[in-house]
């Protein structure tokens, strides 16, 4: 009965209203902090993202697109500065114009900023882009046209259908000197960098690029809908991504390491065992901007920590993390409260800035919005350099500070100017073993990006201290263009290491290197008793930390990475056949094929045979190649192990030879077999389910909303925002609210359990997503706050057929839909003729008509209570 909304660029369970919020009256934090209001609506209205330069300068990304618009002209940069440091902008400048900005990073003079492109001819959107604006005269305002780096990086198609939603978003640097971007899972089809490179992605993770736009390429992949990414000082990433578990729209808390599959949507309920899963499920929410907080002039119990903002929560959260092999463990702590909160950043006195979107809207607002500064009580201000004025030795010592936005921004100043006395200096930060850790990192990084291949002697020298060896490693191993210098020794070497750490990179390295003759040491790489597929038809463990899973997870991703075909099917009977079975699920090459029926012929192995059996079932069929025109939906195909599957060139083989070990089986064990095509989906004809009758479907229950909205109670006969102000006065009774959730229709379109059969909006959480205003107001003005994925759709099929409702389920093949009534719908995708989103909710307003104000007060009151 009660619908979630669209949400402001990622996620689906926060409601945007139409009335605004109370605004900064809700912004709340601990006592050690001092929070003033920066800017507010008539300057920063519909405020998306947010950086800040070191010296203070704060650039915002006012987006009145919002994550649902489609017309263009209404976004902008804008460069705010605080004159006198009291907590409040005095003085700003439109520094550029551009429509939906997702993330900003400033770098001296450089402002990176990802945004959505429109045609000039059409008006309609046509990707979106990271592109990078100077101002080299300081003025404030950009010196023309930004520079593109990296276009087309999201899917056109679904921007323009649906706006900027689940598309690309935030953006960082990390020490490395990478910009990481966040994708959503529109995912982009032939992204184009600055060298011509293309890629294409099915679905969210996140992307890197040099700040040049070259070298672009996938760090991690499956994830639903990131929005930014927090970096530490060691090149650990951390997310907030909101996610579809088949129920409820719950937010995960994820480590990402590159080369890392983390399984959205195909995997990460059934093929749990083959991904890296999340480190915490943690309910309902939206996930928004994110900032590694290590600056020294912060508490220390705030310090060195991912800070993630939740927009549908409205909360700011510290996530305590603590190392766990090459992983982390986390706990969660709320930490600021600020309504609809979208994005924050740091500079060099350690001032934080937050950004609010405080109800703004699903398609922005000029009247709402605003920014707020937070500092440590016993904060002063101390200045911070200006870095192009800067020698290489005061540049150098700030490489060694404790603050993280210190040490990244000279660093990217020394790689500018490629100084030799700087990057010999950086080199021997790196090598000074009194140094703190993170000091020797930034030295490192910045000595590897400077000297480029003719650093590579001193780097592999590096890889012989114990404490910096793991990052030695990385940087080793960072750029594919030097790869071919990289001598892989080093790496082979730190297989053996006690560190795990070290051993994760060491891994992620060889695969990078491109050497195919190191696959037979990664082979050798354990695989935990935790590697175990689900039981039939139940949830893996997608968001339960599981760090010994970690390197043969890494492993199989090098051997992938290496196309290790060949030793990966000499190692089947071998002691190491697990990992190389796990590697072959994805080979589809021919000659892995005929390796597997070759092998599974000379093994007496039972056990080995039954797996080469599932690793045939799993190459039966590929993901087609993606081509933009499907994929996408808020309720995907969540089966796995593919979205859209199709035969390929082995597959007769595979076919040939399940039919004849079937027949060779006998009836006793065709059942394996089946389960073998049910679970893979392989749809061969001879494993068909043997038919039973099928079982008498529980009867749904038929409501008369007409009826129900026609009668007038308290409720109807009151204004809306009388009815709210009178159930902020009175409780109600959860337990008569419980029945009025059937009585008054809820029940056709809503389910509280996730046993049962999901229908619209999950109510089973809602409690945990809105305060009792926002349900109450949600019930009340149903068309103010559609449920991301719950917009009414028409249909026109063949056979002049129609259908109107919202959709529960959808497939490359299929589209099964829900109407007002309770009544499903199975239309076959090949059958559609046209489809639009309407702009109106299908719950009917008035289904509270009838209500006292008790009765009503009791519903919400109930409705609360719901924090499944």
């Amino acid at each position: 009965m009660i619908k979630h909304p669209l949400t402001l660029v990622c996620s689906l369970t926060a409601l945007m209203l139409a009335k605004p919020f109370s605004g900064y009256s809700q912004t709340a934090a601990p006592a050690e902090l001092s929070i003033t209001k920066f800017s507010g609506p008539a300057i920063t209205p519909s405020p998306a993202c947010l950086a800040v330069a070191p010296t203070g300068e704060v650039f915002v990304g006012v987006d009145m697109i919002g994550s649902l618009g489609k017309d263009p002209g209404k976004g902008r940069i804008l460069k705010l500065v605080d004159t006198d440091n009291d907590g409040k902008m005095d003085q700003h400048t439109e520094f550029a114009m551009v429509d939906n900005p997702r993330g900003i990073i400033v770098m001296g003079n450089q402002v990176f900023v990802l945004h959505t492109t429109f045609s000039n001819e059409t008006g309609k959107a046509t990707g979106m882009a990271l592109v990078v604006f100077e101002d080299k005269d300081g003025d404030g305002k950009a010196d023309g046209a930004p520079k593109p780096l990296i276009e087309h990086l999201s899917n056109t198609k679904y921007i323009q259908e649906r706006g900027t939603d689940h598309a690309t978003n935030g953006i960082r640097m990390g020490i490395d000197g990478w910009i990481y971007i966040a994708v959503g899972d529109f995912g982009f089809h032939e992204a184009t960098d600055r060298s011509g490179k293309k890629l294409t992605m099915l679905g969210g993770g996140i992307v890197r690029v040099r700040p040049d736009g070259t070298e672009m390429e996938v760090f991690t992949h499956g994830t639903r809908n990131v929005y930014d990414v927090a970096i530490d000082p060691y090149m650990n990433i951390f997310t907030r991504e909101n996610t579809n578990d088949g129920g409820g729209w719950n937010v995960r808390f994820s480590h990402h390491l590159q080369s890392g599959e983390y399984g959205y949507p195909v995997l990460f309920q059934h093929f749990t065992d083959e991904i890296i899963p999340a480190l915490a499920d943690l309910g309902g929410g939206s996930g928004t901007g994110a900032l590694f907080m290590s600056e020294p002039n912060w508490p220390e119990k705030y310090n060195n920590v991912p800070m993630m903002a939740d927009w549908g929560r409205s909360m700011l959260y510290i996530h305590r993390v603590k190392p766990d092999g090459p992983t982390f463990t986390q706990k969660e702590e709320d930490f600021i409260a600020l309504p609809q909160i979208t994005d924050l950043d740091v500079d060099g006195s350690g001032r934080l800035y937050l950004s609010a979107w405080d109800g703004a809207g699903y398609s922005g607002s000029d009247t709402i919005g605003f920014v707020v500064r937070a500092v440590p009580n016993n904060w002063t201000y101390k200045p911070f350099p200006d870095l192009a004025k800067a020698s290489a030795d005061e540049l150098v010592n700030l490489l060694k500070s404790p603050s993280a936005v210190a040490r990244l921004n000279a660093s990217q100043e020394l790689v500018k100017r490629g100084d030799q006395q700087g990057i010999a200096a950086s080199l021997k930060i790196a090598s000074d073993a009194q140094l703190p850790l993170y000091a020797r990192v930034a030295g490192l990084y910045t000595y590897a990006q400077a000297s480029g291949k003719d650093g590579i002697p001193a780097l592999v020298e590096l890889t012989k201290d114990e404490t910096i060896k793991e990052h030695a490693l990385r940087a080793l191993a960072d750029r594919k263009a030097l790869a071919a210098a990289v001598p892989v020794q080093p790496f082979l070497d730190a297989l053996k290491d006690p560190s795990p750490r070290v051993h994760a990179a060491a891994i992620i390295g060889l695969g990078r290197l491109g050497h195919p003759e190191t696959a037979t040491a990664l082979l050798q790489t354990k695989v935990p008793a935790s590697f175990a597929a689900p039981v039939k038809d139940k949830e893996g463990p997608h968001a339960t930390p599981n760090a010994a899973i970690v390197l043969p997870h890494l492993a199989v991703r090098a051997l992938l990475e290496l196309n290790a075909v060949d030793a990966t099917v000499s190692a089947i009977n071998s002691p190491n056949a697990t990992l190389a079975l796990w590697a072959l699920r994805y080979m589809h090459d021919e000659k892995a094929v005929n390796g597997l029926i070759a092998a599974y012929k000379q093994s007496k192995d039972e056990k080995l045979k039954k797996q080469i059996l599932t690793t045939l079932a799993r190459l039966y069929k590929k993901e087609d190649a993606y081509d933009a025109s499907w994929w996408w939906g808020t309720r995907p195909d969540s089966h796995g192990p593919y979205y859209k599957a199709v035969l390929w060139e082995g597959s007769p083989a595979i076919e040939k030879f399940l039919k004849q070990e079937a027949v060779k089986a006998g009836p006793a064990r065709l059942d394996m077999f089946r389960e073998l095509d049910a679970r893979h989906r392989m749809e061969i004809a001879a494993f068909a389910p043997v038919k039973k009758a099928e079982p008498v479907a529980a009867k749904e229950p038929k409501i008369d909303l007409e009826k129900i909205k026609s009668k007038k109670g308290q409720v109807g006969k009151s204004s809306i925002e009388d009815v709210l102000l009178a159930v902020k006065q009175v409780k109600g009774d959860p337990a008569k609210g419980k029945i009025l959730f059937t009585n008054q229709g809820c029940i056709a379109c809503h389910s509280l359990s996730r046993s049962e059969k999901m229908k619209g909006p999950f109510m089973g959480q809602i409690g945990s997503i809105m305060n009792r205003e926002r349900i109450a107001e949600s019930i009340l003005k149903p068309n103010a706050s559609i449920s991301q994925g719950f917009a009414t759709v028409t249909i026109t099929a063949k056979g002049n057929k129609s259908y109107v409702g919202f959709v529960t389920e959808e497939t490359a093949n299929k589209v099964v839909m829900r109407d007002i009534t309770g009544a499903v719908y199975t239309v076959n995708t090949a059958d559609i003729l046209s489809r639009k989103e309407l702009k109106t909710s299908m719950m009917p307003t008035g289904l509270a008509n009838a209500l006292s104000i008790e009765e009503f007060a009791s519903l919400v009151s109930f409705l609360e209570q719901q924090k499944k």
